[in-house]
């Protein structure tokens, strides 16, 4: 017998595959409830496990604490402002429908009072086009254009952290640990490089030995390739 394949060791649920997230400090980033205008002032800026940026605290006057993306420029002590009527300065929290076209913003809400889910990745960040009634229109880092309410809150600039992939990781085993962070599953060897006995592509000269495609029903130790696939070969122009 061979031992389990990729597949199968992920679907036990070991702990080599589980989600780090009994190691962050915060297990979620959330914007301040809705309401009127209101200061915080941001009391600590620390890297969290699994996360590409700097989260801050922020505290406000009665000492309530929230966690959210930092914003680029922003510093230890600095004083924010979230809801209605903030001023439009970076680090700030406003709804959609209050800034300006071509305002930089990241930490978007899909709806309100949701804390925030859209543009959060290092030093990315949308562009807030046009208004239309309630609604607004920002174009995302993928260069997509999104249809929002105008009552969705937003962080004015861009999210800190940028310039990251732009150091490389030098040796394996740094990209290793980088990768047991973020929970994903490096380095992911060929089934076609293996033995015939530790994967159903193995064993062939580095081709597979038969169909590479599966029914939706195929036991976990077949279940690797096309999985149910509409179609094979070469499509015919």
């Amino acid at each position: 017998m061979g031992k389990r394949i990729r597949v199968q060791r992920l679907g036990r649920g070991s702990p080599s595959f589980r989600r780090p997230d009994h190691r962050r400090k915060v297990e979620k980033l959330s914007y301040p409830p809705l309401n009127k205008k209101e200061k915080y002032q941001i009391t600590d800026i620390f890297h969290d496990v699994g996360r590409t940026y700097p989260v801050v605290e922020l505290t406000s006057l009665s000492g309530e604490k929230y966690y959210i993306p930092a914003a680029e420029g922003v510093m230890l002590n600095d004083w924010i402002e979230v809801g209605e009527g903030a001023a439009l300065a970076v680090g700030n929290i406003l709804p959609l429908g209050e800034l300006d076209e071509g305002t930089p913003v990241f930490n978007i809400e899909g709806s309100p009072g949701d804390g925030g889910k859209y543009v959060r990745s290092s030093g990315s960040y949308a562009i807030v086009q046009t208004k239309v009634g309630d609604k607004v229109l920002v174009k995302l880092p993928s260069g997509k254009v999104k249809v929002f309410d105008a009552k969705c809150r937003a962080t004015i600039g861009n999210v800190a952290g940028g310039g990251r992939k732009e150091k490389p990781f030098v040796k394996a085993g740094k990209k290793y640990h980088w990768m047991r962070a973020m929970n994903r599953m490096w380095p992911k060897v060929r089934g076609v490089a293996m033995n015939v006995v530790d994967h159903p592509h193995g064993g062939k000269e580095h081709h597979p030995p038969g169909p590479t495609t599966v029914a939706r029903n195929t036991p976990p130790g077949r279940k690797v390739g096309h999985i149910a696939a509409r179609r094979t070969g070469r499509r015919k122009r």
